[in-house]
């Protein structure tokens, strides 16, 4: 068991990052779905995007995302439509599965857990930027939002190698207290947030850099975001005003036991760290030993 903050750290990290039978699961699906986009839509690539896609993925919580590259002639101006058309192809191809539309994706929930859910993104390719791919993807609101999705991953990558490679593990920290706590903050809003302050921070301490992000998006009432790498315009973190409300008060929790905490390991008073992040993390950090 661990004896000091920093090896609680160290073994929640393990334990948050997938092992490979989650991979092969939903891989089993991929051809599938792949085929039945091809031969409806004239889909010509189909690849892995989100938080499975550049090592920030939560084990039994996140979902494995694909971008759907769809020409343009076989999509609609209107994006809800193509989002309910692709769900009813996908729906035939997948009876007893559920498929639904979650926009921007249309989902395919494989089995009891988040792991073995597929989500797919109808995406249509607009240009290149500094030699990646940029596609407009469903807004949510029937018309469409470009997303770059390789650059985005280069920016985590880089901001990562630059502060020591512990980036993604903070990334999925918070990932996991929002899982953990069923907060509905965007995941892609976090990320982006969490490497928008690492980018000008010396080194990471995850107690001391949870505690003032748990601060900062509270007290600055969870704002929305440009997107840093000048593609996708703003990034909100809630899809409504309630599940903003809901978000905020759950933030509120994470601040004052993040900040008890902090000051537990401060005062070296580790036993009562512990006990203020096992409660930041619902009962799912490392025991003192």
């Amino acid at each position: 068991m661990p004896k000091t903050i920093s090896q609680g750290f160290d073994t929640l990290h393990t334990r948050l990052t997938p092992n490979t039978t989650e991979s092969t699961a939903v891989k089993s699906h991929r051809a599938s779905i792949k085929s039945c986009l091809e031969s409806n839509f004239g889909m010509t690539n189909f690849f892995r995007t989100g938080s499975n896609g550049n090592g920030t993925s939560i084990r039994g919580y996140s979902d494995t995302d694909y971008f759907a590259s769809i020409p343009t002639k076989n999509l609609k101006k209107n994006s809800a439509t193509t989002l309910r058309e692709i769900k009813e192809v996908l729906q035939k191809r997948f009876p007893t599965t559920g498929v639904y539309v979650d926009s921007p994706a249309v989902v395919c929930p494989f089995g009891n857990q988040n792991a073995e859910t597929t989500e797919i993104v109808p995406a249509d390719f607009i240009r290149l930027h500094n030699g990646n791919n940029i596609y407009d993807i469903p807004d949510g609101n029937s018309g469409w939002i470009k997303a770059g999705p390789k650059s985005h991953n280069q920016y985590v990558s880089e901001v990562n190698k630059n502060l020591y490679f512990k980036v993604k593990p903070l990334i999925r920290f918070i990932k996991a207290w929002k899982y953990y706590c069923n907060v509905p903050i965007s995941s892609f809003y976090l990320e982006m947030k969490i490497v928008q302050y690492a980018k000008d921070e010396r080194y990471i301490e995850y107690s001391i850099d949870i505690m003032k992000i748990m601060a900062s998006l509270y007290d600055n009432n969870l704002p929305a975001i440009i997107d840093p790498t000048g593609i996708s315009g703003y990034i909100y973190p809630c899809s409504s005003d309630a599940k903003k409300r809901d978000a905020l008060s759950k933030l509120a929790t994470a601040k004052r036991r993040s900040a008890n905490a902090r000051t537990s390991e401060y005062n070296e008073k580790i036993e009562d760290a512990f006990y203020w992040w096992n409660l930041f993390f619902n009962e799912k950090y490392p025991s003192y030993y």
